[in-house]
């Protein structure tokens, strides 16, 4: 019987040739079967205003705006982020697209920034998401409205969706190198975010603005965490410019409505401020508008 001599280096190729062989299963095994991934997050000021599991009573009220005006810009809490189907690799990035604080604190900023400078407003502060509670409804902004003093509340929102799915390239991740090199997955974003801006005492609805998204790019099954985590955050910025400009928009639309139905809104000045009513906030309204536009040329 002849038995068979290895040499060192022949087992050290004996052993290079496994573990390719095992990682190349690895991938195989983590790709096969794969063919779309739908990942999301979301947060509704519905489910915070109006909770299922909660009585909400709403009597019929006129809003009365007292000039100058103290406003409050919050995030609504998230729900928990979602994802279905069966890729591994996108899997490994659950959670992901949520929108952090930090994020966050950078839109309201945003927001602010846009209407600091208009002389009907006297203040307008950013209200940390750590202070609203889910599904908290109007008893929470009262508490708000008496821990930081401001009348009116713009609530901001998002819904964001993510789809991944496999195309022709795909095949190609039976190889190691397909599988580091080939963009095969196809990836779509979609944004919406939503500021509602609410009278308190009235809990009224006074004028929302919209803003939405849609990202398209392609990713490797290795990096395709990343390029939905870098998807996400431009569909979050891209959405929530858009909707600083409708703002600025709906903005006016309610100067209009102001001007063409005194009796739906009332508004009155208090003791420090030097306008004069409804007539005064129009063209305040007015001129503030004129100056954020030349701003935006």
């Amino acid at each position: 019987m002849m038995r068979k001599n290895f040499t060192m280096p022949a087992l050290f190729a004996s052993f290079r040739s496994s573990s390719s062989l095992l990682l190349g299963l690895i991938v195989v095994l983590g790709l096969s079967g794969c063919a779309s991934q739908k990942m999301g997050s979301r947060s509704s000021v519905v489910d915070y205003l109006y909770p299922q599991d909660q009585q909400v009573n709403i009597e019929p009220a006129t809003p009365i705006l007292t000039l100058p005006l103290r406003v409050g810009i919050a995030f609504v809490p998230a729900d928990r982020s979602h994802s279905s189907g069966g890729n591994a690799w996108a899997l490994s990035q659950h959670g992901a697209n949520l929108l952090d604080e930090t994020a966050k604190q950078r839109i309201m900023e945003n927001i602010a920034g846009h209407f600091r400078s208009l002389d009907y407003i006297s203040d307008i502060q950013i209200i940390p998401g750590t202070y609203l509670r889910p599904q908290g409804s109007f008893a929470n902004l009262e508490q708000l409205k008496s821990m930081f003093g401001f009348d009116v509340i713009a609530l901001v929102s998002y819904d964001q969706l993510q789809f991944s799915d496999e195309t022709k390239g795909a095949l190609s991740y039976w190889t190691l190198v397909g599988a580091y090199l080939v963009s095969g997955q196809k990836n779509d974003t979609s944004t919406l975010m939503d500021t509602a801006v609410y009278d308190i005492n009235s809990r009224k609805l006074l004028f929302r603005a919209p803003g939405v998204s849609q990202v398209k790019g392609r990713a490797t099954p290795v990096n395709l965490s990343e390029e939905l985590r870098r998807d996400s955050q431009q569909g979050f910025t891209e959405a929530s410019k858009q909707m600083i400009t409708n703002l600025e928009l709906e903005l006016e639309r309610f100067t209009e409505r102001l001007k063409n139905q005194p009796d739906e809104i009332k508004v009155v000045h208090s003791n420090n401020y030097k306008g004069g009513g409804s007539s005064s906030l129009l063209a305040l309204l007015l001129l503030g508008m004129v100056a954020l536009s030349r701003r935006n040329k």
